[in-house]
């Protein structure tokens, strides 16, 4: 029902339906989960193209409304109503191309001009860092690796901990101290983007990153 390609291209003409109950239920292309929308190759596609809809809707509300508030307001309506649907299941989004994070990216732009009323062609880095707004990319990758510190230091839940595991090394050196988390080995970039691979690659590019500090 998920995989790449190549799988789904040899399975299509096979399979169409799903038996359930003695009903025979029509194979679909994709799904909703939780609000997340799921398609066959895990690409978010119209995942992203929802949420860029809906923050669009919200961004030019504030936008005809921003000359009756101030900063401060016109921020924390951005927060509460943008923001959080950029951020709400991100995680899932590591690895996806990269014109799906750009989509996403023009929208916290385009929230940030905004709000400072910059003209549209400003510097929109600029202005995120006065808010202290990471990127799209770097906002996935911040909540991949909070979900990844919780799971290490609770060990729950046990069905998503038990695909986390510290790396043994071969021998005795000075980083054998480091917790640096095993990663799956894995030969497609389909594959590369399951929680056993993503988690450990932001992990360890932190913990890296600290040493190097």
């Amino acid at each position: 029902m998920i995989g790449t390609a190549n799988q789904l291209h040899t399975v299509s003409s096979t399979v169409t339906s799903v038996s359930i109950a003695g009903v025979a239920l029509p194979v679909a292309d994709q799904m909703k989960v939780l609000d997340v929308v799921l398609d066959q190759r895990l690409t978010f596609e119209k995942q992203v193209m929802a949420v860029a809809r809906s923050c669009n809707y919200h961004t030019q509300a504030i936008r005809h409304t921003r000359h009756l508030l101030t900063t401060e307001l016109a921020t924390t309506l951005a927060c509460s109503l943008i923001l959080t649907r950029l951020d709400y299941c991100n995680s899932l989004l590591h690895g996806t191309p990269t014109s799906s994070a750009r989509k996403l990216q023009r929208v916290l732009n385009n929230t940030a001009r905004i709000i400072l009323q910059a003209l549209r062609r400003s510097d929109a880095w600029s202005l995120l860092r006065q808010f202290h707004w990471l990127a799209v990319r770097y906002r996935i990758d911040y909540k991949l690796a909070v979900m990844t510190y919780k799971i290490c230091t609770t060990a729950t839940p046990t069905y998503i901990s038990r695909h986390l595991t510290l790396r043994q090394p071969a021998r005795t050196v000075r980083s054998s101290d480091v917790p640096l988390l095993s990663k799956l080995f894995t030969r497609t970039e389909f594959a590369k983007r399951a929680f056993r691979h993503s988690a450990p690659t932001v992990w360890n590019s932190l913990v890296a990153t600290e040493i190097d500090h």
